[in-house]
């Protein structure tokens, strides 16, 4: 038999097996990807994105000019309030003035301090000294750090010594106010206060945080690129989303996203189904079921600036029901009614207010648990906010999250709404929420949302 076969065909068996076995790969080949329940429903855990180009490459990190212009304004105001230095250490505010960041220099029992004071000229004019202060086997890294100043003077402190009393010898200062980050740590403050003597260490006044509050057109244009990656990449995550996939699925895939797209320190809430009635809940890894929503609360940075976005979502297949579709839509009237209400000049608590007036018609304003919204930069989270309480007036240049949510846990309840009756099943558990963030204009005074370059609002359940 082996030696017809080989007579007839010409090769050995061997050969025809490969032969075969090729022409099958190739034939799968053509086919796979023009099956689409193959190709769409059952994508790879760790899918790339293409698509994705770096959105954001063009732009660049705030520049020197900008950093002196900060410190500038610091210590005319530390002349103001009459203090003779703010001390901070690598974190936002170290960030702000001086370009330190927690990022490359981690905190640790070991203080690095950045310390600006006021210098007044013989014009009268006022300009900032910079004085930073680093463990004496780090000077060499200290060294490295990219401080847009001409002329910092570094003090390193020997392992044996006090850093407190060496900083405060450097700074020659015996009397007024040293204002302290008020994210410092308090170790630090105790240590300046002991080595200060009867001089005052204290938190810097809402005079001081307020210089990092409105935004500049450069801030925003980094705040305006990265939430519009982020709703991209949102996006991208979407088309490849499937029924019967896990929530760290969906996670993952969003913090390649995230990355694909040019941003650093991606990561993604990922929340489906009742998972979503906690709002910052931990996830159960649970299956996305087919009547399932999910809830996608995302960010990342561009230059160390923040996006915050969030969208609820369903899929081409998910059967929605007529409730869960309604919760949806009133979170977006809401949304838009709180958008509608920022302006230049209204109070920070009415924008908050609005968003619950909307919801409150259809008997669900107790279900919105959170503050409306939060001020977004150099912090994720950062002031001012958008709460029932806040007194803060809005003003150009402040940049802020509207993200109104539903929230209904375990078993609901039935609301009479004029002659008609809303019941919610008794095994209804739902959460959504839609964040945008946005900025009030200069020329306007009215919010502007920093994804409207790339479509803004989630127009639907299908179109984030």
């Amino acid at each position: 038999m082996e030696k017809l076969q080989t007579k007839v065909d010409g090769s050995k068996p061997s050969s025809l097996k490969s032969v075969l076995l090729a022409l099958f790969i190739l034939v799968g080949w053509f086919i796979v990807p023009l099956n689409p329940w193959l190709d769409s429903r059952h994508p790879s855990s760790s899918p790339g994105f293409p698509s994705l180009e770096n959105h954001c490459a063009d732009r660049k990190p705030i520049q020197a000019s900008e950093f002196h212009g900060r410190q500038k304004a610091l210590v005319e105001t530390l002349r103001t309030l009459n203090a003779s230095a703010y001390i901070t250490e690598p974190g936002a505010n170290a960030l702000y003035y001086a370009n330190v960041s927690s990022s490359y220099w981690h905190l640790s029992e070991r203080p690095l301090l950045v310390a600006i004071t006021p210098k007044v000229q013989a014009d009268g004019t006022v300009e900032p000294q910079l004085v930073v202060l680093a463990p004496k086997f780090e000077a060499a890294r200290a060294n490295l750090l990219d401080i847009p100043f001409d002329n910092i003077r570094y003090e390193y402190w020997p392992e044996e010594a006090n850093p407190y009393q060496i900083l405060v010898s450097a700074l020659s200062i015996s009397e007024g106010k040293i204002f302290v980050d008020g994210s410092i740590r308090h170790f630090i403050v105790d240590g300046l206060q002991a080595a200060y003597g009867q001089g005052s260490v204290v938190s810097a006044p809402q005079e001081v945080n307020r210089l990092r509050e409105r935004k500049s057109a450069a801030e925003r244009e980094l705040l305006k690129c990265a939430n519009e990656a982020t709703l991209l990449a949102l996006r991208a995550v979407h088309k490849k989303m499937y029924i019967g996939m896990r929530e760290s699925e969906a996670g993952n895939m969003m913090a390649s996203a995230l990355t694909a797209v040019g941003l650093q320190n991606g990561e993604c809430l990922t929340l489906f189904g009742e998972n979503a009635a906690l709002p910052h809940g931990g996830g159960t890894d649970r299956e996305l079921g087919e009547s399932d929503f999910a809830l996608f609360d995302c960010k990342g940075t561009l230059h160390e600036y923040w996006s915050d976005l969030t969208r609820t979502v369903a899929l081409p297949d998910t059967v929605i029901s007529v409730e869960a579709s309604k919760i949806w839509q009133l979170v977006r009237i809401a949304q838009n009614s709180a958008l509608s209400e920022a302006r230049k000049g209204v109070v920070a608590k009415s924008v908050d207010e609005a968003a619950r007036r909307a919801l409150s018609v259809f008997g669900y304003a107790k279900y919105f648990t959170h503050r409306l919204g939060h001020g977004i930069g150099l912090e994720v989270h950062e002031g001012p906010y958008l709460n029932g309480g806040s007194e803060d007036i809005l003003d150009t240049g402040h940049t802020f999250s509207d993200e109104p949510g539903i929230y209904i846990e375990g078993k609901a309840s039935t609301f009479h709404l004029s002659t008609q009756t809303l019941l919610l099943m008794n095994d209804s558990q739902i959460g959504v929420r839609l964040e945008d963030c946005f900025y009030i204009d200069e020329q306007s005074g009215s919010a502007v949302l920093f994804t409207e370059g790339v479509g803004g609002q989630a127009k639907s359940v299908l179109e984030p």
